[in-house]
């Protein structure tokens, strides 16, 4: 049993055709008619008038097929000449979104998502390439030369066991970094989110909080949490990463003692998530750059990360729907506010 879009298609090219095979038809048919009524023709010869109506009708029946077909079937010749392109490695190719049928306008409209979509997918591998060449350069010298150091016999102990740290925090480094820069990079290229489910929203942030209590119970830092019940829709694994985000951050960024608040509310359709801080803040030049890919407030920090964490959490937002605030003053602490569009499922 064909499909019902299948038979729409089927009926307007059949119908395309009545109306050619009416047309040709009958006009010169009718034209001749008039003729002889009017007296222009004058004792015709039903042979000949016959004749010559049957070839006038094919010529005129042509003529229209012509100009009809080329009208119907201008998408697909573009549509396979935009092939032909995207073969040989172009990826900026767009056709215009236009045909008779239904069918036809989706197939162009489909090849057009399917060109942006190769295409992001080749930005998203030149720019991985760029990032990894420059990013990975600090680490991988790094190991290089404490693998060199062990390498002599002479080194104490002591010694040996800090260069084989070294070499472990710089390879958890480059393991972070390339897991970073690969979610980003695809993320930025990425319009649509997949894999979308119902899930706990509270137990998610809790569970969050919890995976980083060796940071935050070894700096005694103090947490104030209040969440309503929140059951969300969006994709689940991609969503944590924003939570991870801000209250790692919060956490380093915190001295001793320090307290750390994570509020949550359901407002009508939006849940809105406060996680402020009492830590060493920011000054109004680093909250313009803080979404910024790789930007870092202070690069003589060891544990400042690699500038990717908050771009990380923007885009998500941004991906879903949402929006993201920052507060904060230099010594007194910082406080992000994220907003979420909760719609049900539809």
């Amino acid at each position: 049993m064909k499909k019902i879009p299948d038979l729409r298609l089927s009926a307007l090219f059949i119908l395309l055709i009545f109306i050619i095979q009416t047309i040709s038809s009958s006009v010169f048919p009718l034209i001749t008619i008039i003729a002889i009524n009017m007296g222009y023709i004058k004792n015709p010869n039903p042979v000949i008038m016959l004749t010559f109506i049957l070839v006038f009708s094919i010529i005129i029946g042509v003529i229209m097929a012509k100009i009809i077909s080329k009208r119907v079937l201008k998408p697909i010749t573009d549509l396979n000449e935009a092939t032909k392109k995207v073969a040989k490695g172009d990826f900026n190719v767009q056709i215009e979104e236009i045909g008779i049928g239904k069918e036809i306008k989706e197939m162009t409209h489909s090849f057009n998502i399917m060109t942006k979509e190769l295409k992001n997918i080749e930005t998203f591998r030149n720019d991985f390439v760029s990032n990894v060449s420059h990013e990975f350069k600090t680490p991988l010298s790094a190991i290089e030369g404490y693998a060199t150091l062990l390498q002599d016999e002479n080194i104490s102990k002591n010694e040996r066991e800090n260069y084989i740290e070294r070499i472990i925090s710089s390879s958890k480094r480059l393991s972070t970094l390339s897991g970073n820069i690969l979610m980003i990079s695809k993320l930025e290229n990425q319009e649509i989110v997949l894999d979308k489910r119902k899930f706990s929203l509270d137990e998610q942030i809790r569970s969050c909080i919890l995976s980083l209590e060796h940071l935050w119970s070894e700096k005694n830092i103090s947490l104030d949490i209040e969440m309503d019940n929140v059951v969300f829709y969006g994709n689940k694994s991609m969503v944590s990463h924003i939570w991870f985000n801000i209250i790692s951050n919060a956490i380093k960024f915190t001295p001793n003692g320090g307290l750390i608040s994570v509020k949550m509310k359901n407002e009508n359709n939006w849940v809105k998530v406060v996680i402020s801080d009492t830590g060493i803040g920011m000054s109004e030049e680093v909250k313009k750059h803080i979404f910024e890919k790789f930007y870092c407030a202070d690069k003589s920090r060891n544990d400042s990360g690699n500038g990717l964490g908050l771009t990380l959490v923007k885009r998500i937002i941004e991906l879903c729907g949402g929006k993201i605030e920052v507060e904060s003053q230099k010594n007194i602490g910082a406080k992000f506010t994220v907003k979420l569009p909760n719609i049900t499922e539809t």
